[in-house]
């Protein structure tokens, strides 16, 4: 999309003064601007031209505001809405922003309050337009990131992702590399009251230490040498919405202390500002760091550990859910064959999973991924076995688990990992019903019964829906 198809907008409102008003000040500021009185001559105008932003009236003859949003979301998602209403209908206007508007002003209102939300929404639009994965979140909505699991470990964490996303406590992830950290955060915000508004991922450890604080706060123009303008940080942008700060480990100590003050008054002052700036954010950490060892050998600060670490979530290694491998191998080969028509791969062979099942997987899910885009890339034939995978999977290493475990604690680990995938197999196949999987297993039902209680593995989850 260009700059000028982006930073165009289109004012909307029957009463005309009220809509030529708008759009003085906002060509003044620099937008190309068309107006339209009713949301019918809205949509002939937008199916002629595009526009980064609408702004319209929701009380207006013919066509509602809210049902001009409908009608705009139906047709194009990318485009932000902000919505303008009288004191009498707020509820209208929250019920606007959960159409998908991005804010609402209330008449009568100001021009610096007008700029506001036009800033707000073009700095929206820049995150989305930067962020290919998060703008194909906003288009395919939950269903484009469906988690894949079937291991009890990891239906614990869904549980207390789900439990978590009731409330607007701030949240700590913790895992590994490659683990799916950014997903869980997804996924959070995708089940919370926030849904339909922005959820804004930032990158902790990319960002230069000298333009952190105008990132995520914003500056005016002045600033500082090349701040040509005002800017709009992240916390302005994710407002109503979910701030997911990735890799918080790596933020510098002074910094550290600004964004406390953040948090704590859900206000930041832009770089070179003067003004304090309500936000409604809900912040979402997450590191692959030991935060509690890091504030001991003082790199972290203890107050912005324990306002971030309110609610705990741990996502598992892969080597820890290896139920899933199979599961998870299966939906990333039906993923690359989608995008890439000339594969001819089309299932895993019992030997490649259980070689990909002994790995130990260092890179976790990320790693797994990137081998079955590998073998899609690659293949020749229908079936992967295991002499199709790379040597650092199939090299006939066993498992070693980490350097640091002892020999007697993996020995156990791997042995429930596998035995507890054997019965979820079994079950999967048999539909649930005990008396065969035990059959099939070669033991009594009481023995089979022993062993999914060790692993608090009920058949009942395995019994189709009635």
């Amino acid at each position: 999309m260009s700059e000028v198809t982006a930073a165009r907008v289109l004012v909307v409102d029957d009463e005309r003064d009220l809509a030529e008003s708008c759009a003085f000040f906002l060509r003044r500021a620099g937008y190309e601007v068309e107006c339209a009185n009713s949301g019918v001559e809205a949509l002939e105008r937008m199916a002629n031209a595009s526009f980064g932003l609408v702004i319209t009236d929701l009380k207006m003859p013919r066509m509602s505001g809210n049902q001009l949003l409908a009608e705009i979301k139906t047709r194009d998602p990318d485009v932000e809405v902000v919505v303008i209403t009288g004191f009498p209908e707020v509820d209208t206007a929250v019920e606007a922003m959960k159409l998908g508007a991005l804010d609402y002003l209330t008449k009568p209102f100001k021009e610096d309050a007008l700029m506001q939300r036009v800033e707000k929404a073009f700095a929206h639009r820049g995150v989305m337009e930067q962020n290919v994965a998060l703008k194909e979140r906003m288009r395919k909505g939950a269903d484009g990131r469906r988690l894949t699991y079937v291991s009890q470990a990891f239906v614990r964490t869904i549980e207390t992702v789900e439990r978590a996303a009731r409330t607007d406590a701030s949240v700590l992830v913790i895992g590994d590399s490659g683990t799916g950290k950014e997903l869980i955060a997804h996924h959070l915000h995708d089940c919370s009251a926030r849904a339909a508004r922005p959820f804004v991922p930032v990158d902790c450890a990319t960002m230069p230490e000298n333009l952190i604080e105008s990132e995520l706060f914003g500056h005016v123009k002045g600033a500082f040498s090349g701040a040509d303008g005002n800017k709009m940080g992240l916390f302005q942008v994710a407002d109503g919405g979910t701030l997911f700060l990735d890799e918080i480990g790596e933020l510098p100590l002074p910094f550290q202390t600004k964004l406390l003050r953040a948090i704590q008054e859900r206000q930041i002052r832009r770089v070179g500002g003067n003004d304090l700036i309500e936000v409604d954010v809900r912040i979402v950490a997450a590191t692959n760091r030991n935060l509690q060892r890091e504030v001991v050998e003082g790199r972290f600060r203890s107050d912005l550990f324990y306002r971030l670490d309110v609610v705990r979530i741990e996502v598992p290694r892969l080597a820890d859910r290896i139920e899933d491998i199979e599961a998870l191998a299966e939906a990333f080969l039906v993923e690359f064959r989608a995008k890439n028509p000339s594969c001819v791969v089309e299932r895993f062979a019992p030997d490649a999973i259980a070689v990909l099942q002994g790995y130990d997987w260092p890179g976790n899910v990320r790693q797994l991924r990137n081998i079955v885009e590998r073998v899609c890339a690659l293949g020749t034939e229908p079936a992967v076995h295991a002499r199709d995978l790379t040597s650092d999977i199939s090299g006939g290493e066993p498992a070693t688990g980490t350097a640091a475990e002892p020999f007697q604690e993996m020995k156990a680990r791997k042995i429930a990992a596998i035995e507890s995938s054997y019965l979820v197999n079994l079950l999967r196949r048999h539909a649930g019903n005990v008396t065969r999987c035990a059959a099939e297993a070669g033991m009594s039902r009481s023995a089979f019964q022993k062993i999914m209680q060790r692993y608090d593995i009920k058949s009942s989850d395995y019994r189709p829906a009635d």
